[in-house]
């Protein structure tokens, strides 16, 4: 009888260990399955977008719609009353001072030969001579501020010397020689207005006292050289003293007016920078203000608002070409800048949020989501002045989702 290859006490020895191996295994394949279910559930870090906190300069706009306005614009009315003749004149069309008709009045002699009218027409003369003589005085006036300006504008430009002048001086000086340009170029309206005026109250009274051929008619030419702005009569019809018949004025010399809420208004100064915007060109005019009126009305807005809003004037700088295709009453966009610094602590406003009455934004420190407060100050609706609770070089979250909270693992979202 052969003898067993493997002792009995052998066989019993080797089993154990073969079953502690296939524990082992499932142990460690279990073990694994668990990591990968605990790795898949782990929370990933959100998606971001960060911007930094940098120092530049920032300026603030108050942005509202306006439209073009021409500046000196005068409404000729019936000097007297009778029969009007049509209208032929458009708005658009090129008139002359002096020159051209824009129509004619015939008398009705009923109330033409009435010597209270005859009185009224004396009076008028009188009256028209008066305004004549009076704005004279004030064209004169005019050009004595605008030759103290200029000479003014001069002394100061012949200063060569770096530092004697300050560019603020400067500025003024040559806004202050501009405005007196215009205001005499406004006086030199005025005085064609009253000789105009003028003119007509003779050529009343002279229908009244001969009523014959020679003085039956009564032409109404322009006041001043330009373009019809508006016509307000236009067929034939028997008018009546004083009633409109059209608008003429100057195209070229428009000034920019906007309706400004009241709360905006009272950040706004003459002199200050306008970006005049969507009027039809590549560029942005530049203008400055010159009027802020005193005043306020009310005005409903879209959504049936009341709202109290004040007329802001602002008058163009060095137009280009283009610009003269305006007219009167073509709608604009105007940026007043009411605020300016060079160089401001400033972080994009996207990264700002409000927490009860305070300002709080995400700080991305070591990958994570930190909430931090700050004390915000100016703003132009993109950018906003920090005052404290940021440094400069900081990496902030811009319009983190509902889902970052503080503490929260967060990674820049690459683009692409």
């Amino acid at each position: 009888m052969p003898e067993p290859a493997t002792a009995p006490w052998d066989a019993k020895r080797n089993a154990p260990k073969k079953g502690r191996l296939r524990k082992l295994i499932t142990w460690a394949s279990g073990l694994g399955l668990l990591a990968l279910i605990g790795y898949g559930l782990k929370p990933r870090p959100i998606e971001v977008e960060l911007g930094e906190v940098k120092r530049g300069p920032l300026t603030v706009y108050v942005t509202e719609e306006g439209k073009t306005r021409v500046r000196n614009r005068y409404i000729v009315s019936a000097p007297v009353a009778g029969q009007m003749r049509r209208v032929t004149l458009r708005s658009g069309d090129d008139v002359k001072a002096g020159e051209t008709v824009l129509t004619a009045i015939e008398p009705v002699f009923s109330p033409l030969l009435d010597p209270r009218a005859k009185a009224q027409a004396e009076a008028r003369v009188e009256v028209t001579q008066a305004a004549l003589m009076q704005s004279q005085q004030s064209l004169n006036m005019s050009k004595v501020s605008e030759k103290f300006a200029l000479s003014n504008w001069t002394r100061v430009q012949n200063v060569k010397e770096k530092g004697s002048v300050s560019q603020t001086d400067r500025d003024n000086a040559e806004r202050d020689a501009e405005m007196r340009q215009q205001e005499v170029r406004g006086a030199e309206f005025a005085v064609k207005v009253a000789a105009f005026e003028l003119d007509q109250a003779k050529a009343a009274l002279l229908q009244l006292q001969s009523p014959g051929p020679a003085g039956s008619v009564i032409e109404l030419k322009a006041p001043v050289s330009g373009k019809v702005l508006r016509v307000m009569q236009e067929s034939a019809m028997v008018i009546a003293p004083g009633a409109q018949i059209l608008e003429v004025g100057d195209p070229t010399d428009i000034e920019i007016e906007a309706d400004i809420l009241s709360r905006d208004a009272v950040t706004i100064h003459p002199d200050d920078k306008v970006s005049v915007e969507q009027w039809g060109g590549a560029e942005p005019l530049q203008a400055r203000v010159r009027r802020v009126e005193s005043a306020a009305f009310t005005k409903v807005s879209a959504l049936g608002v009341e709202e109290q809003r004040v007329t802001v004037r602002s008058d163009l700088v060095n137009p280009p070409p283009a610009a003269q295709a305006l007219g009167d009453r073509f709608r604009v966009e105007v940026r007043i800048a009411v605020w300016h610094q060079d160089s401001v602590l400033q972080v994009p406003a996207g990264a700002l949020f409000r927490e009860g009455s305070a300002w709080k934004t995400f700080v991305h420190r070591d990958h994570h989501a930190e909430t931090t407060g700050v004390e915000a100050g100016h703003t132009d609706g993109r950018q906003t002045e920090i005052l404290s609770g940021l440094s400069e070089g900081a990496q902030v979250l811009l319009h983190p989702p509902d889902t970052v909270k503080d503490g929260v693992a967060v990674v820049k979202r690459t683009e692409g």
